[in-house]
C-alpha cells in the first residue's frame, strides 16, 4: 500500500550484496512504498574489466555501477533486455576476452561527457532505471587493510595488503581498512542524496571491501552522522573466504562500529538461519546500540545468497513499523 507521505532511501555497497539491496528496494518502490531509490556505490575495483578499464582510461572502475544499474532495471521486456545486454560478457580470446557491456557504455559516455554522474544518469535514462546510481566518490582510489598472520612464518606479525581484490582474498585476519587517498572527495549528488534520505541502508556485501569503505569517506561520513534518516544495516548471511573467514553476524557487526564507532543504527536486519550461534551475542550488541534487531528469512532456500522479494518484505515491515 501506498503511504501518504513521500519516502526516499539511499542503498550504500558495492557487487552482488548491493545489487540484492537494490532489487528488492526497486519493489518498494515500484508499489510506492519508496518513491525516490538511490545507490551509492564502492568505486575501489581494481580487477577483472573494470581494473583493466581503469588502468587503461584512468575512469572509475565501472563494473559495480554496472551492477547497481542492472539490478534497478525494470521486470517488464525493455528492463529485462537492457539488463541482460548490460550484464553481457563477451568470450573469446581477443582483446575484448571478460570485458563486460555495460562497463564500455559506461566509460564510453563519461569520455564523451566528461562527467561521471551525468553520464550514470543518462545511461539510467536509457535502461528506464527505477532510480539513480552514484559513486561514492569522484576519483578512483584504493582499498589497503591491515591484516593479521597473513604470512605463515609468524602468525602474529601485521602486514598491509592493497587494492580491492587483494583485499577480498587476503589470509589472515583483517583487522582494519583504509583508503588511498585518505580523504576523497564524497560525490556531491550522493551526500545531498544521504542528507535528504527518509531511509539509509548499508550491506550486505564484501564487508571489508565494499561496505565498510563508505564509511572511510569523510564527507558520506558526515552526511550519515548528519542525516535524519534512520539506517538499516543488512548483516551478511555468511562469512566470506578470505575477507571475513570465522566471522559471524556478531563479528561483522562489531567490524562496522569499530571503524564508525558513533554510527547511529536504526534497525539490523538479519537472516534467520544465520544466526543460531550467534543471537544471544548479537541481540545484546544491537541492543547496546539502541538499535532493533529485525529477523526474518531473507535467503533464498539453500543458498548462500539474499532473496530480493524476501528482502523487500523485510524492508516493507521496518518501513512501516518505524
Amino acid at each position: 500500500m501506498a503511504r501518504d507521505t513521500a519516502q526516499a532511501a539511499v542503498a550504500l555497497g558495492g557487487g552482488h550484496g548491493l545489487f540484492a539491496t537494490l532489487s528488492a528496494l526497486r519493489r518498494l518502490h515500484d508499489d510506492l512504498t519508496i518513491d525516490d531509490l538511490t545507490a551509492v556505490v564502492t568505486v575501489a575495483d581494481n580487477g577483472g574489466s573494470s581494473g583493466r578499464l581503469r588502468g587503461e582510461f584512468g575512469v572509475l572502475p565501472p563494473g559495480d555501477l554496472r551492477m547497481a544499474l542492472a539490478a534497478l532495471c525494470g521486470d517488464d521486456e525493455w528492463g529485462r533486455t537492457w539488463a541482460d545486454v548490460l550484464q553481457h560478457r563477451f568470450a573469446g580470446q581477443g582483446e575484448m576476452n571478460g570485458h563486460v557491456v555495460g562497463n564500455l557504455l559506461i566509460v564510453g559516455l563519461w569520455e564523451l561527457m566528461g562527467e561521471p554522474v551525468r553520464a550514470l544518469d543518462w545511461v539510467g535514462r536509457l535502461l528506464g532505471a527505477h532510480g539513480r546510481v552514484l559513486p561514492m566518490a569522484t576519483t578512483p582510489m584504493d582499498i589497503t587493510a591491515r591484516v593479521r598472520g597473513a604470512g605463515e612464518a609468524d602468525p602474529e606479525a601485521v602486514t598491509v595488503v592493497r587494492g580491492q581484490v587483494e583485499v577480498a582474498t587476503t589470509g589472515g585476519r583483517i583487522e582494519s581498512v583504509a583508503l588511498v587517498p585518505e580523504d576523497p572527495q564524497a560525490c556531491a549528488e550522493a551526500v545531498d542524496a544521504i542528507l535528504a534520505a527518509e531511509w539509509v541502508v548499508l550491506g550486505p556485501g564484501s564487508w571489508f571491501s565494499s561496505v565498510i569503505p563508505h564509511l572511510m569517506v569523510p564527507g558520506l561520513r558526515r552526511a550519515l552522522a548528519e542525516t535524519a534518516g534512520r539506517l538499516v544495516v543488512v548483516l551478511n548471511l555468511e562469512a566470506q573466504a578470505g575477507e571475513t573467514t570465522g566471522f559471524g553476524p556478531a563479528d561483522h557487526l562489531a567490524a562496522l562500529f569499530e571503524h564508525a564507532p558513533d554510527l547511529t543504527v536504526h534497525a539490523v536486519l538479519v537472516d534467520a538461519s544465520s544466526i543460531a550461534d550467534d543471537q544471544a551475542r548479537l541481540e545484546k550488541d544491537v541492543a547496546d546500540r539502541g538499535a532493533r534487531l529485525v529477523v526474518a528469512d531473507i535467503a533464498v532456500p539453500g543458498e548462500p545468497r539474499h532473496d530480493p522479494d524476501r528482502l523487500a518484505e523485510a524492508f516493507r515491515k521496518v518501513v512501516d513499523e518505524a
